[in-house]
């Protein structure tokens, strides 16, 4: 029997609204239910005609839909969760259902990596569309040129965020296993997600059991410098590899200092320059990793760097959030040691040496919050000119701990209308504002906006 009624669990996941989007734009009844339902998914969903229950309440699986989607954030003991099971309900995770009713017929393109895979796969789904191919994809973040996260599209082809997080409290294999790709693009693998994975090896082994999936007529792209990346490789690899790095297939070079412009060789020979307005090494490599994956798909490379003039990145993403008093406060996601590196270099690179930059950082994410990478933080600090840093009051450690580690003056506080105000005194005209968290910081940002307009 054909599953007419879909009823998604914690449709409001970036991941699970945009299953329940593309479900809807399949043809099948949506609904879903969650209990964080706020703007922007709440409003993306309620536009596309998908119905959201503001609870857990077992009345809504009252008559039973055809099938049960569980977001990964669902855990047993949940009241719809029970019940499903008691009452032997159909169910299966959103990976999974993904797989079995699209995936598996398209040419997937998945793009994976503890770091840059929503920037990379908004990336490779505007080149693709911008040459005619008409991708579907799903995009952990609102798409800055598309401004929706997921799409079916009218293709063969299909772009999907692949993030190593398990599927569901009853599948713990990394989502990814579900994807199928024929083209893989694997940034770099790090240690995170503390909370689920032992150490770095349980998430090579996740990629590995991915690669395992792909088809000879696969291609799998990696960075030649990335010793984890190669090491999962070695575990073995039935598709064809490409890298990117000096001396390899692909490789970029800055033009500008801040890689607003840069120069694309393939095979030793530049073939085209990108001249774009994001900034940073990190988004030049993000950028010749798409350029690669789309170029095995037959579009051009020039294509593909005409593509990226007009790209424009997910919300979050080195975001300006205004400027007062000559004072510029951004907004980035960055929350592991690497990527607090990468986007105080790219920040750094576009303001100069002479500038200064005040660092905000929450560490919020579970694996800062137990305490990994803790000792890493203050050198991924080192570009900035003062630090400043949340004590949150659920994590077993102190930030001071950092802020006794920098080089450079660090003030660390629990009270965040303090913190506002520590900054605020130090702010000078032309100082950048930088604040990294991968929530929303309780407001800090508008906070800052409004103590610096209030600055006489």
């Amino acid at each position: 029997m054909t599953q007419k009624h879909i009823h998604i669990l914690g449709v409001c996941g970036t991941f699970m609204g945009g299953v329940a989007i593309i479900a809807k734009q399949m043809g099948y009844q949506v609904t879903g239910s969650d209990i964080n339902v706020y703007p922007p998914m709440s409003t993306f969903l309620e536009q596309s005609g998908i119905k959201i229950i503001p609870n857990f309440d077992v009345e809504q699986l009252q008559p039973a839909p055809d099938m049960i989607l569980v977001g990964n954030a669902m855990k047993r003991g949940n009241p719809c969760i029970e019940y499903m099971l008691e009452n032997r309900l159909p169910f299966t995770s959103g990976p999974q259902w993904l797989h079995d009713n699209l995936l598996r017929n398209r040419w997937v393109f998945a793009v994976s990596g503890t770091h840059g895979k929503t920037t990379t796969t908004g990336m490779l789904s505007w080149i693709l569309d911008q040459n005619g191919l008409e991708p579907g994809f799903l995009i952990g973040g609102i798409s800055g040129n598309f401004g929706v996260s997921s799409r079916l599209g009218n293709s063969d082809y299909f772009v999907i965020e692949a993030d190593e997080y398990d599927t569901a409290f009853f599948d713990k294999r990394s989502k990814f296993v579900h994807y199928n790709p024929k083209t893989l693009i694997i940034n770099n693998i790090g240690f995170d997600h503390a909370d689920i994975f032992d150490d770095l090896k349980a998430i090579q082994r996740q990629f590995h059991h991915m690669i395992r999936t792909m088809p000879q007529s696969g291609l799998v792209l990696s960075n030649a410098a990335e010793t984890s990346a190669k090491e999962t490789l070695a575990m073995g690899c039935w598709s064809a590899q490409q890298f990117i790095g000096e001396e390899q297939e692909w490789y970029a070079e800055r033009i500008t200092n801040d890689c607003s412009q840069f120069a694309v060789f393939h095979h030793g020979e530049k073939v085209a320059e990108v001249t774009w307005n994001i900034v940073g090494q990190h988004n030049m490599h993000n950028a010749l990793m798409a350029i690669a994956a789309a170029h095995h798909a037959g579009v051009s490379i020039e294509n593909s760097a005409k593509a990226l003039a007009g790209f424009v990145n997910a919300k979050r993403r080195l975001e300006v959030k205004g400027e007062v008093n000559g004072v510029t406060v951004y907004d980035d996601f960055a929350h592991h040691p690497a990527e607090i590196q990468a986007t105080l270099t790219a920040l750094r690179d576009k303001v100069g040496g002479g500038v200064r930059i005040l660092a905000v950082l929450e560490p919020r994410s579970n694996t800062m919050k137990m305490g990994h990478h803790k000792d890493e933080i203050a050198p991924a600090l080192v570009r900035a000119d003062h630090v400043y840093l949340l004590q949150p009051d659920n994590i077993p450690w102190e930030v001071v701990d950092i802020a006794n580690n920098c080089i450079q003056p660090a003030s660390c506080t629990a009270d965040l209308d303090k913190l506002v105000d520590m900054i605020v005194a130090e702010a000078h005209p032309s100082d950048h504002i930088l604040v990294m968290s991968n929530g929303s910081f309780g407001g800090i940002h508008q906070k800052l906006l409004t103590k610096l307009a209030q600055k006489s």
